[in-house]
């Protein structure tokens, strides 16, 4: 929790969930500050893209903005920040990325996120609603702005200029002219090599371009035979849960924080599983909160060793100790991991116990069991 000083205003500010082992990490950044610098008088409605912890909402509350991303932290994030700093929720409308957006902003400001086909398909979404009267403004780390950014600006929406860098940020500022576009495909689709499946991929999905690594070494170690419910946790473009529903009779939940990638788990199992759709459930989740405990028979993940730019081990602690709360006793945790990360350790703290499957050069596929005995 932190102090943050943006348009002439303090707000206390948090990540999301809280990182007890980092507390110096901000929930604010100099482009946050920048934005608003730039932004000045604003009259009509105000959208806020990729806003990771909530300081712009904060800020513009008076607004009423409707804020755009695809993560449910980041959305749960500015909720609590909103209530910290003794602002209505209801004055901030959050909107997921898929949705259509609401016609004729008046301003628009962006943080640059770091995946360009993020980019791309909000900017493709803002196309149809912006105005040349729309003021667009986008905001990063100098370092994380590069020409293909600002030529994709140019492309989908219109003339673009940047700013000089402070405090070592950086600003894009473009006018709408609706430039010739062509049209592009709502997902990026590949074939998994050994399976006929036709992978869809939204444009924030983990590794959209192909299989991850890590991911194909974990499935070829997945259990097999559970006839109760499963988790694919993190579930990405659910290509763990699906092979989880071919090898096993039981229920399988796709879980992420994603909006984008629970969207293209649910629709790759419509178009390649559509027999296994009524053993299939899908969720856009914080890990497992809220979700009661001794329910599932087996949790499976690859977790993230990063929150936007930082890096951290704190959201897999989390799944972890979700993971226990929420498996039936005899259930068991799977993972993939990094073999430096050193997961089994964590691991054995978390459960008492952790069995290393299987392991190659880069990875190593563990499985931790909950007991009844006294960790």
């Amino acid at each position: 929790m932190s102090q943050a000083e943006l348009n002439g205003e303090f707000y206390t500010l948090d990540r999301f969930p809280p990182n007890i082992e980092d507390a110096s990490l901000q929930a604010w950044d100099a482009a946050d500050e920048y934005l608003l610098q730039q932004a000045g008088e604003v009259e009509g409605p105000v959208l806020i893209v990729n806003d990771s912890f909530g300081a712009l909402a904060c800020a513009l509350a008076a607004h009423h903005p409707v804020s755009i991303g695809d993560s449910y932290i980041s959305e749960l994030a500015m909720q609590h920040n909103l209530r910290m700093n003794g602002i209505e929720e209801t004055c901030v409308t959050f909107q997921d990325s898929l949705s259509p957006l609401p016609d004729a902003p008046a301003l628009v400001l962006i943080k640059v996120p770091k995946q360009l086909a993020l980019l791309e398909q909000q900017l493709r979404a803002l196309r149809q609603v912006v105005t040349p009267q729309t003021r667009i403004i986008a905001g990063g780390k100098a370092r994380d702005i590069h020409n293909s950014t600002m030529a994709l600006f140019e492309k989908i929406l219109g003339p673009t200029t940047t700013s000089l860098a402070w405090k070592k940020a950086r600003l894009i500022h473009c006018a709408f002219s609706a430039p010739a576009l062509d049209d592009a495909p709502e997902t990026l689709s590949w074939t998994l090599d050994g399976t006929g499946w036709n992978i869809h991929n939204h444009a924030n999905v983990f590794s959209r371009s192909g299989l991850d690594i890590g991911a194909r070494f974990f499935m070829a170690h997945l259990p097999e035979g559970i006839e109760g419910e499963m988790v694919d946790l993190g579930c990405g473009n659910g290509v763990i849960g699906m092979q989880l529903l071919a090898q096993n009779p039981g229920k399988v939940l796709f879980i992420d924080e994603s909006y984008m990638a629970v969207a293209s788990s649910e629709l790759n199992v419509e178009t390649n599983m559509p027999e296994a759709l009524e053993r299939s459930a899908f969720m856009v989740n914080n890990s497992l909160s809220d979700i009661e405990p001794d329910r599932f028979d087996a949790v499976l993940c690859n977790p993230p060793f990063h929150q936007q730019h930082a890096i951290t081990d704190h959201i897999a602690w989390q799944m972890f100790n979700d993971a226990r709360r929420s498996l039936k006793y005899g259930g068991a945790l799977y993972i993939v991991g990094n073999r430096h990360l050193d997961y089994f350790r964590k691991l054995k703290r978390a459960f008492g116990n952790c069995t290393t499957l299987a392991t190659n050069n880069k990875f190593a596929v563990l499985k931790a069991v909950k007991t009844r005995t006294k960790r």
